[in-house]
């Protein structure tokens, strides 16, 4: 078994190294593209060499920009099946240091970009040179040619020259940012787990790229506005040229980006997500129109990235169309839910994951994401993730959960899980969790993955601290969560916790006779249309994956090479006019959605074909033999059970006081000492700054991102 591991982590290693080069190649390509070496030498070579009557000029971009990206992304894939079957938790505490990451994965508070790591920081200033240099060089070239003489000739003044050759750069330095915009929420990515990111963690990434784009783009589209104006040529903004740049749709792109811009604003999105939710739609009129604005050769620039999130959206697409086997649900006092959907045993996730629940009953667009609290390990059969009800959909299902007439069945649909490919929590000598409020959640897979490794591995399993502050004691009954509702006294007895909690509103615990924590516990019936979550490609889920990005992006090359070789050229040579840019991108744009519809059906139905019949149906039988009804339960009297004796014993309930964080983790002196923190903003920083001190070289912090 260690013999095949090494074996496997020699061969990630390789497949990671050519990923890497590739990806240096690609970022050497942009270092490139708006120099004159580029633009009068390699640019015009590669084109001659590429040109063909199947791709035309688009085949140099297509070679330059999209197979690299691609190909690393089917790197990923193959890196990620070789890596299946090994441990999902390194227990190996020198691995960063033998990487020389552990100093660099150390947090800096930036008072704009929040809570990130010295990698982080330098990859961003990086990219912001590479936009700097970008622009700079565009600029200094294109100045060069603008002269009184030549500003002269086309009836313009040198600064409306220079105005429009600035406001056409900033629109090229923006398609850098486009490029990327969409790897970070493409979330059953394989590019993001090959440099160990996932797309929940990834969000702060895209939020940065959105805010640079249009900042961008609104700008090339304000230097154009006011050069027309200036010109005397504003009927120019209405222009949809056939063989040109079409500023109409440009103008149109330009808009729909805008109304998303608009509701990206923290005052405006947390006040009305709902907005923030919908308006987001316009992502398709926005790329769409924008393809139609710059033509097909320019647009093949920023094709990888929104190709692999289309792969993406299409298989979420068809796992979304079936209804997943809700087997029961426990209700708190505190508005707080735990769902326990039914899952094949093939099904497997790491801590931390998250999944996107939708409930047609309340909204049939809106999906939330909530973070799992089960462990795959300890759970074979069952996924749970707990909702707290503070927002109007969340406190509508607690509603319906929690009212006298509740139903006995409810239709719900999942899409997931995603999560990190692995996790290093087993290399610390101690696990110090801090969490505020809901953010407790995390932790309950982490802990509960723990609980199994304390049974089955013979690892040193570390011990764990739960520092969690609460407003009120009814928040309290969440961590009854921590347990599974089968959990057993074996599965705890290895685990070295303790637990204390901060009640911070009340000073005293509340009187007996007002003290109304009961939790519910809701069993549902079964349906013969429900079915058990299972992987959406099988178990060999990543080998499917690269086999639907190449042989989609194959098929699509043959129907664009088809139709450019028989159709689109005889017509560019039997006449005078070229073929317009616009049915050109209506033919790339069809064809990318028809090859990769024809693709992932194809892998999806395969799969669907081969699901193990037999385990899905003794999946349906266990949870099918659960009790259809309802009860409650005292947690006082409960804690007479083993298990709620167990977490009693291992709680300390602190009430009108906050935790000294300082002291808390700098008491700790064990050589490796994970800190992983996850709720409020302020929370976070707090522990953050504790774990940046000079005293503070044991703490290895993390911010962990969770969903409610």
């Amino acid at each position: 078994m260690a013999a095949s591991e090494e074996k496997n982590k020699g061969i990630q290693k390789a497949i990671l190294s050519v990923a890497i080069i590739i990806c240096i190649g690609y970022a050497f390509i942009w270092v490139m593209l708006p120099t004159k070496l580029y633009r009068q030498s390699w640019q015009p070579k590669i084109r001659a060499q590429t040109n063909s009557t199947y791709f035309g000029t688009q085949g140099a971009t297509m070679l330059l920009y999209t197979f690299p990206v691609l190909l690393v992304a089917a790197l990923g894939c193959l890196y990620l099946h070789v890596g299946r079957n090994s441990s999902h938790s390194s227990t190996n505490k020198a691995d960063e240091k033998i990487q020389g990451l552990s100093e660099w994965k150390r947090p800096v508070i930036i008072k704009v970009l929040g809570i990130v790591s010295w990698i982080e920081l330098a990859f961003l200033v990086m990219f912001i040179a590479l936009l700097v240099w970008s622009f700079s060089n565009y600029l200094s070239i294109s100045f060069a040619s603008i002269t009184p003489k030549s500003a002269a000739r086309t009836g313009e003044k040198v600064w409306q020259a220079k105005l429009e050759a600035a406001g056409l750069r900033l629109g090229l330095v923006g398609n850098i940012c486009l490029s990327l915009l969409f790897f970070p929420v493409t979330r059953g990515s394989s590019v993001l787990p090959l440099f160990g990111l996932t797309s929940e963690a990834s969000v702060k990434y895209h939020i940065w790229l959105g805010h640079i784009t249009m900042a961008l783009f609104t700008a090339h589209g304000l230097c154009y506005v006011i050069f027309w104006a200036t010109t005397h040529h504003i009927s120019k903004m209405l222009e949809w040229v056939n063989t040109d740049i079409s500023n109409l749709a440009g103008e149109i792109s330009l808009a729909a980006g805008l109304g998303m811009w608009a509701t990206t604003f923290p005052s405006i999105r947390r006040k009305m997500f709902e907005l923030f939710f919908y308006t987001h739609y316009l992502y398709i009129l926005f790329v769409i129109f924008f393809v139609f604005h710059v033509g097909i050769s320019y647009s093949c620039i920023m094709l990888p990235g929104f190709y692999l999130f289309l792969v993406d959206r299409y298989l979420r697409f068809l796992q979304s169309r079936k209804h997943v086997r809700l087997v029961s649900a426990r209700l708190l006092p505190c508005e707080t839910i735990e769902l326990n959907f039914s899952k094949s045993q093939g099904l497997r996730y790491t801590p931390t994951s998250i999944l996107f629940v939708n409930v047609p009953g309340i909204s049939k667009l809106q999906w939330h994401p909530f973070t799992i609290t089960s462990s795959s390990s300890l759970e074979a059969d069952q996924v749970s993730v707990m909702i707290k009800g503070d927002g109007s959909w969340s406190k509508k299902l607690y509603q319906i959960l929690s009212s006298p007439n509740s139903p006995d069945r409810l239709d719900v649909s999942v899409e997931g899980p995603y999560g990190p490919a692995s996790t290093h929590f087993l290399r610390h000598d101690l696990l110090v969790m801090v969490s505020g409020g809901s953010g407790v959640t995390p932790f309950f897979s982490i802990i509960r993955e723990l609980m199994h490794k304390s049974q089955s591995s013979e690892s040193k399993i570390p011990q764990v601290l739960l520092i969690s502050v609460f407003k009120n004691s009814s928040d309290l009954t969440m961590l009854d969560l921590i347990l599974p509702i089968s959990g057993a006294q074996s599965e705890l007895s290895k685990l070295r916790i303790q637990i204390e909690a901060y009640i911070t509103r009340e000073k005293q615990p509340p009187a007996l006779e007002n003290n109304k924590n009961n939790v519910q516990i809701k069993w549902f019936k079964s349906n013969h249309t429900d079915q058990p979550m299972t992987p959406i490609l099988g178990h060999n889920n990543w080998l499917w994956l690269g086999a639907i990005i190449s042989s989609s992006f194959i098929l699509f090359l043959i129907l664009l090479g088809l139709i450019i070789r028989y159709h689109i050229y005889p017509i560019n040579q039997r006449t005078d006019n070229d073929y317009p840019y616009w049915k050109k991108a209506v033919f790339f744009m069809l064809f990318i959605c028809i090859s990769i519809v024809i693709a992932a059906t194809a892998g999806f139905l395969w799969n669907k074909r081969n699901i193990n019949a037999k385990e899905a149906k003794q999946i349906q039988n266990v949870s099918g033999a659960s009790p259809n009804f309802q009860w409650s339960y005292n947690a006082e009297r409960e804690m007479e059970s083993l298990p709620q004796q167990w977490l009693a014993q291992h709680t300390n309930v602190h009430f009108g006081q906050r935790p000294d964080l300082k002291r808390m983790l700098l008491e700790h002196k064990e050589e490796s000492v994970g800190v992983l923190v996850c709720g409020p903003k302020k929370l976070r920083h707090d522990v953050a700054k504790i774990c940046t001190s000079a005293s503070s070289a044991n703490l290895h912090f993390e911010s962990i991102s969770f969903s409610w």
